[in-house]
């Protein structure tokens, strides 16, 4: 099992699990703005359990990396639009309006989900992502075990008893045509071995 850890060192790992954003609300439920593709710095610090300033705190450490993941800071008439599009967002009867607003989305929230140390709901989501990949890779080992199996099998029906049955058959008056037909019925499961394997070898070639 790997340590939850890695993921606040390796971004490599971090990039590779960005996919997995069904796990936020796996772990707790995340609140989105009325678009349903968004949160806010405050929104993602009540996920976390965090103060908004540890969240800005580790946006400022790590800017670049979650700007690609989906972090943005609007301004201008891109605020201006978001904010009418997010009813909930408008300042209303408050004197001075924002003049910029940082809005994350579910890709950028699990980005910091793994670069967050300090919080209990982080740390759960850095353990499941974590279980998750496991249990892949187990399945992929378990794949590949049975491949090799199929292809043992389909190694000795080939190598073995087919040339077993061929030289019965020759030594064989009595029992020839049931030797024939079994032979026959070894053969058509070898190349259905063959087959499958070929079908699974198409498959992890298309695989993206």
């Amino acid at each position: 099992m790997i340590d939850e850890n890695v993921l606040l060192e390796s971004r490599t790992l971090r990039t590779s699990a960005l996919d997995r954003i069904e796990v936020l609300d796996r772990v707790k439920t995340l609140s989105l703005l009325p678009d349903g593709l968004h949160v806010t710095t405050a929104m993602v610090a009540t996920y976390f359990g965090v103060t908004t300033e540890a969240v800005r705190q580790l946006t400022r450490r790590h800017r670049e990396e979650l700007a690609t993941n989906g972090m943005a800071v609007l301004r201008g008439a891109d605020l201006r639009q978001f904010e009418s599009d997010n009813v909930s967002l408008s300042l209303g009867s408050y004197p001075q309006a924002r003049r910029s607003l940082t809005v994350y989305s579910r890709r950028a929230v699990l980005n910091i989900a793994m670069l967050l140390r300090d919080s209990e709901v982080a740390r759960r989501v850095r353990t499941y992502l974590l279980d998750v990949e496991q249990a892949s890779r187990a399945e992929l080992d378990g794949s590949a075990l049975d491949d090799r199996i199929d292809q043992r099998i389909a190694h000795v029906l080939g190598k073995t008893v087919v040339p077993m049955f061929n030289v019965l058959i020759e030594a064989s008056g009595e029992h020839r045509r049931e030797l024939v037909a079994m032979r026959d019925g070894v053969g058509r499961i070898e190349q259905r071995l063959r087959t499958h394997q070929a079908r699974l070898r198409r498959l992890e070639y298309r695989r993206p």
